[in-house]
């Protein structure tokens, strides 16, 4: 008697693969704020040494978002989250690679550092890597919150990715790295969604808003502590042209009314050897 076994088939969603031109092209169509934002993006990446400095940055986040994807590969009991996971921080490590390779490169045409006094703008604020690794704790995460996690940081890199790449003609080498990780962002966005649902595909929504809630959150702490630490040196510089000024001032006059020398003593100094006054 024979029988008939149907191998068993993983999902489609994930390994199906991504036609880098369409995903591009779905990524830049949803840039939203970054592409209002694009003349200032293309001012930033416009100086190169602030661009080799920017991305010397973004390969160290690469790398330590790398470090997490292979914890969480450690981490999970599922085989194909585990593939997935490990050719995700391998992707990780590339591009750390690629960043820092082309960083240093353009560091070494126009010198390795700038001088202490020489600092210029980052726009590290509005052109930011693929921010948010750094502040997740893998250990603390369940499988979907850490893959609701990943989507939206993910989607995020890719968005902004897309619009650096867009603005970088003056550096043809530089916008085809952007070019080249792009493809693996757009890759990560749509495998960790689709194993998302996967994995809860009844709590899926409900992880991808509390995930948005959270970035809103830490997002809203990181413009907070920029404004508060602006406010915090309006204040400190007031202080000191302003107020102490006058404090001087009232200190001075106060001190001309004083008469030089020894002053005589008070009524009652027979006291005053056995009082505090």
């Amino acid at each position: 008697m024979t029988v008939e076994t149907t191998p068993s088939r993983e999902p489609q969603d994930a390994h199906k693969p991504v036609r880098s031109g369409d995903a591009h092209l779905r990524i830049v169509g949803a840039a939203g704020l970054d592409r209002i934002l694009r003349p200032l993006h293309r001012w930033v990446w416009s100086d190169a040494r602030r661009r080799g400095e920017k991305l010397l940055k973004f390969a160290q986040t690469e790398a330590d978002g790398g470090r997490d994807i292979a914890r969480a590969a450690e981490r999970t009991h599922d085989a194909l989250l585990r593939r997935l996971y490990l050719r995700h921080a391998l992707d990780e490590q590339r591009h750390a690679n690629l960043f820092r390779t082309r960083g240093r490169a353009i560091l070494r045409e126009v010198g390795q550092k700038r001088e202490d006094g020489d600092a210029t703008f980052d726009g590290n604020f509005f052109s930011p890597g693929e921010r948010g690794l750094d502040d997740l704790q893998v250990d603390e995460e369940s499988e979907g919150s850490l893959l609701a996690f990943l989507h939206l940081s993910e989607k995020a890199a890719a968005r902004r990715f897309a619009v650096y790449q867009e603005v970088l003609e003056v550096d043809p080498v530089t916008r085809d790295v952007f070019v080249d990780v792009l493809k693996d962002e757009a890759f990560h966005m749509n495998y960790t969604l689709s194993q998302l649902k996967r994995v809860e595909p009844k709590k899926a929504g409900w992880r991808l808003w509390w995930a948005r809630l959270t970035r809103l959150w830490k997002g809203y702490l990181r413009i907070a502590s920029a404004i508060a630490n602006v406010m915090g040196g309006i204040v400190l510089a007031v202080q000191y042209f302003v107020i102490l000024p006058i404090f001087a001032l009232m200190a001075k006059r106060s001190a001309k009314k004083e008469l030089p020398g020894w002053a005589p003593a008070r009524d009652g100094g027979e006291r005053s050897l056995r009082s505090q006054y």
